[in-house]
C-alpha cells in the first residue's frame, strides 16, 4: 500500500482482503490511514475494531503469499527464544519468534507483508528471518503471555519491586529444614519469584494458582475466570526450590517429598485485609506439583451480585428464613457452590443465632460462626461434628458435603427436629440429588418431610461489556440450542467474545447459572412414590421452574454470556 495525493492506493493484503469480500474498498483505505495515525499493524487495527475476522485474515494471506499458517496455541513457545528479540520490537512489530534452528529464526506475523519488521528482527539479531502466519486474535494473546513470562523469569527477580507487599506475610513455624533443603529455602532469587507469583495473582484476581514440573520444563498457570492461563516459566532446575519454598511457607514438611501434603498460608495485605492460600502439594513423575487456592478472608458477596434471577432469589430468600429444614446447593467441583452457602450463612449471622459448620476444608473464616475443620486422620469426621453440634444447642448447622448415608441420616434428622441445615451435594441438578440421596440409603419420606429447597448451579465466563459483539444466528441453529420458536420470532440478540486490553479473550469475571427448585407438595408425593429424577424434573417444569440449561439460555438472551460459554459447562 502507498499513499499517494491523499488517497490510498490498496495493494498486497489490504487487496486480497477487499477482493475475498472481508472489507469493502472504501473501509479498507480508511482502516489502512487509521492504523497509521494510531501506529499500529494494519491488520491490528482491522481485528481490534472488529471490522473482520482473525482467522478469515489469516487464511486470505496464506492463499495470496503462499506462507505456513499455524496455530499457535498448539505450540510450546521457548522463553529463550523469545528473550533473541527485544519486547519493544516485539510489540511495535507485532512479531513473535517461536522457533530457533540452526541460523535460522522462524517469526510469527499476522502480516507477511511488513517487511520492515522482519528486515528490522534480521538486523538486531544477526539470523535469517522466515515468516509464520499467525491469526491475529491468537498472536496478540501469545505475545502478552510469551512477554509476561520472560518477565516473570528468575533472570529478572534482581530487584524488590512490590515486595514491600509481603511485609506482614503471616507463615506458620518454619520448620528447620534437612541441610540439603536449606539452600532451597534461603534462596533469595527464589522467595521473590514465589511472592511475586503470590502477588501476580492477587492483583490478577487469579482463584488458583499451579505450578507443574515436567520433563523438559516446568510452568506457572493462573486459573483466570475458570480457565487455566500459562503466566511464567521458571527455569527447570529451580522448580524443586520453588516447591520447597511454598512448603516452609505452608507449615509442610520439606524433607518429605513421597506423599501429598495440606497445608495454609495468610497473607496480610494491610491492617484490615488479608488473603489466605489453601496449599495442597502432590507428587508427580518429575517433581512436586503444587497448587494454591486463593481464599480472601474479606470476601463478601451480596445476594445480588450472584446472578440470580429476581424470583429465583425470591424463592432463595424465603426458605433461607425457614426456621428448620434442609437448604442444599449442587453442582460439580469449582460451581461456586462454597460461595452460596457462605452467602447464605452471612445473611443468616446475627447475634441472636448459634451458627455451626463443618467444613473439608473450612475455606473462609466467618466472624461470628463456630467453624469446625474435619480430619478424618484425627477421627473428626462429619458425623462426628454433627452429633457434637446437636448437643451444643444449634439453630442453623452447615455441613460441607453429605458424602454417605451416615452423614446425610443425621442431617435429615437435624432438619427434622427444628434446626436449619445447609449443605451440598455434587450432582447435576436439583431433581437428581433428591434420588441420589435415596440411592445413600436414605428413607424417602425422611426427605420428603425434611428438605425445603435445592440449588443447582453453574459458573460461566461473563463476557467483556467493552469489547463483546453481536452476531447472526439462523433461526435453525437457535432452535436446536434450546431457544423457543416464540423467543427466535420475538428477536434475539445474541453476542460473542471479541478479546482486548481490558479483559481475558473477551471475557471478563464470571456470572452464576441456577435451578432453584423449592420442593413442593407435589414434589413430596413424587419422592415419597420412589419416583426417578425425570418425573421430578417433569414436575418442576409443570410448576415453572426452568432447569439449569433454560436459565443459561436467559444469561445468553441478557447478554451477559455467549452460546459458546453455556455449552461449554451445562452441556452433558
Amino acid at each position: 500500500m502507498a499513499i499517494s495525493n491523499n488517497k490510498i492506493h490498496l495493494g498486497g493484503l489490504g487487496r486480497k482482503l477487499v477482493q475475498e469480500g472481508l472489507l469493502g474498498e472504501e473501509e479498507a483505505s480508511q482502516a489502512f490511514q487509521d492504523a497509521l495515525k494510531e501506529r499500529v499493524p494494519f491488520v491490528s487495527y482491522v481485528v481490534s475494531k472488529g471490522l473482520a475476522n482473525a482467522k478469515a485474515i489469516a487464511q486470505a494471506a496464506a492463499e495470496e503469499f503462499g506462507q505456513p499458517l499455524i496455530d499457535i496455541d498448539a505450540l510450546t513457545l521457548d522463553q529463550d527464544v523469545t528473550k533473541l528479540v527485544e519486547e519493544k520490537l516485539i510489540r511495535q512489530h507485532h512479531a513473535l519468534p517461536l522457533h530457533k534452528r540452526g541460523n535460522r529464526l522462524f517469526i510469527g506475523v499476522s502480516d507477511p507483508t511488513n517487511l520492515q519488521a522482519l528486515d528490522e528482527i534480521k538486523f538486531h539479531t544477526g539470523t535469517n528471518i522466515e515468516a509464520i502466519l499467525v491469526e491475529e486474535d491468537k498472536l496478540s494473546k501469545a505475545i502478552d503471555t510469551a512477554l509476561e513470562a520472560a518477565d516473570t523469569s528468575m533472570a529478572d527477580f534482581g530487584g524488590d519491586d512490590d515486595l514491600e507487599d509481603f511485609d506482614d506475610l503471616e507463615v506458620g513455624e518454619e520448620q528447620a529444614p534437612a541441610e540439603d533443603d536449606a539452600l532451597e529455602v534461603d534462596d533469595a532469587p527464589v522467595v521473590r519469584f514465589v511472592n511475586k507469583i503470590l502477588l501476580d495473582a492477587i492483583k490478577k484476581g487469579a482463584s488458583d494458582i499451579h505450578i507443574e514440573p515436567y520433563e523438559k520444563f516446568s510452568r506457572v498457570r493462573l486459573r483466570l475466570d475458570g480457565m487455566l492461563t500459562e503466566t511464567a516459566r521458571p527455569p527447570l532446575a529451580l522448580s524443586g526450590k520453588i516447591a520447597s519454598r511454598i512448603k516452609v511457607m505452608a507449615r509442610l514438611d520439606v524433607s518429605e517429598r513421597r506423599i501429598p501434603q495440606d497445608g495454609r498460608i495468610k497473607l496480610k495485605l494491610s491492617k484490615s485485609k488479608s488473603v489466605d492460600f489453601r496449599v495442597s502439594t502432590c507428587p508427580t513423575l518429575f517433581g512436586e506439583k503444587t497448587v494454591m487456592r486463593i481464599l480472601d478472608s474479606s470476601m463478601s458477596i451480596p445476594l445480588d451480585a450472584l446472578g440470580y434471577e429476581d424470583f429465583q432469589k425470591e424463592i432463595f430468600l424465603e426458605n433461607l428464613n425457614k426456621p428448620y429444614g434442609m437448604f442444599l446447593v449442587t453442582g460439580p467441583t469449582g460451581s461456586g457452590k462454597t460461595v452460596s452457602l457462605y452467602t447464605g450463612i452471612n445473611i443468616l449471622n446475627t447475634e441472636d443465632v448459634n451458627i455451626s459448620t463443618a467444613e473439608d476444608p473450612v475455606e473462609i473464616n466467618l466472624a461470628g460462626v463456630n467453624q469446625v475443620q474435619v480430619d478424618e486422620k484425627t477421627g473428626m469426621s462429619f458425623e462426628k461434628a454433627l452429633k457434637a453440634f446437636l448437643r451444643q444447642d444449634p439453630d442453623i448447622i452447615l455441613v460441607g458435603e453429605i458424602r454417605d448415608m451416615t452423614t446425610g441420616g443425621i442431617a435429615i434428622k437435624a432438619a427434622q427436629t427444628g434446626h436449619m441445615v445447609m449443605s451440598t451435594l455434587h450432582t447435576n441438578d436439583a431433581p437428581q440429588t433428591l434420588t441420589r440421596m435415596i440411592d445413600m440409603g436414605i428413607a424417602p419420606f425422611a426427605i420428603a418431610t425434611a428438605v425445603n429447597i435445592i440449588t443447582a448451579q453453574r459458573l460461566a465466563r461473563r463476557l467483556c461489556s467493552n469489547c463483546k459483539r453481536p452476531i447472526d444466528i439462523p433461526k435453525k441453529a437457535l432452535l436446536a440450542e434450546g431457544f423457543t420458536e416464540e423467543e427466535v420470532e420475538s428477536g434475539l440478540t445474541i453476542h460473542e467474545a471479541v478479546g482486548c486490553d481490558q479483559c481475558n479473550g473477551g471475557y471478563k469475571g464470571r456470572v452464576g447459572i441456577y435451578q432453584v427448585m423449592p420442593i413442593s407438595d407435589e414434589m413430596k408425593r413424587l419422592i415419597m412414590e420412589g419416583r426417578n429424577a425425570i418425573d421430578l424434573a417433569d414436575q418442576a417444569q409443570r410448576e415453572g421452574i426452568p432447569d439449569i440449561r433454560q436459565s443459561a439460555l436467559k444469561k445468553v438472551k441478557d447478554g451477559m454470556t455467549d452460546l459458546k460459554e453455556i455449552n461449554r459447562v451445562t452441556q452433558e
